[in-house]
């Protein structure tokens, strides 16, 4: 069990964090949603409702897809476009899909190397592109769930105010649904950027997003 824990450790630690923080986001959010009820003198809602609701879901799925879309992004850019000095990008010249050798591919593979990456065809296709594949998956699924909790959240204000609900189709289209989503958005690409760039100058030492204390500014694709 001890070695379990030190070899998963970093997984762990996120796993637990995001627990705590996704359980604290519910006790927080189901109070700020029973204070708007009281408010405006509608009904509140239990704990065990609220975390089954679309007024919590939403929230969720709105963060959940930005933060899927930063990944996407960057495992999809970072194949062909470069950042020299910083550890997050590859080195230059190397952009693009590299060969079969680079990527030990095929007859290149190791003895230890998976399985699909020894055969030919789709298999190794979908291999080669599962990572970009599974979160572009992720991503699109949690935005589609944002844009339905969006609107079930959306509507049950507009019934509040007398007003017309809106089709699904109408919610993508609306004010609403793009505010949460480039809110989100925006936040994403400057945290991914301003990290890439200063990465180029600041270290960490004993990080592994970071160059080791020593190496130049200029060096690229190293990391620590």
């Amino acid at each position: 069990m001890r070695r379990f824990f030190y070899e998963n450790a970093l997984c762990l630690a996120f796993g637990a964090m995001f627990l705590a923080a996704l359980g604290g986001q519910a006790l927080v959010g189901h109070s700020d949603f029973n204070n708007a009820q009281l408010d405006h003198q509608d009904p509140t809602m239990s704990l065990g409702r609220y975390v089954i609701s679309s007024a919590f879901w939403v929230d969720v799925m709105e963060n959940w897809q930005s933060e899927y879309l930063q990944f996407t992004l960057f495992v999809a850019l970072t194949v062909w476009l470069l950042q020299r000095g910083s550890p997050e990008s590859k080195e230059l010249g190397k952009e693009g899909l590299e060969s079969d050798e680079d990527q030990m591919i095929g007859e290149h593979a190791n003895g230890d190397s998976p399985a699909w990456a020894k055969v030919r065809g789709v298999r190794l296709w979908l291999y080669s592109h599962s990572l970009l594949l599974t979160m572009t998956t992720i991503w699109l699924a949690t935005w589609f769930a944002q844009a339905v909790t969006g609107r079930i959240e959306y509507n049950s204000n507009q019934l509040d105010h007398h007003e017309a609900p809106l089709s699904l189709w109408q919610y993508v289209g609306a004010s609403d649904f793009w505010n949460r989503t480039l809110q989100n958005w925006q936040s994403e690409f400057l945290a991914v950027g301003s990290f890439a760039a200063l990465a180029i100058y600041l270290r960490e030492r004993g990080s592994p997003e970071s160059k080791p204390v020593g190496a130049s500014h200029e060096a690229t694709g190293v990391e620590g």
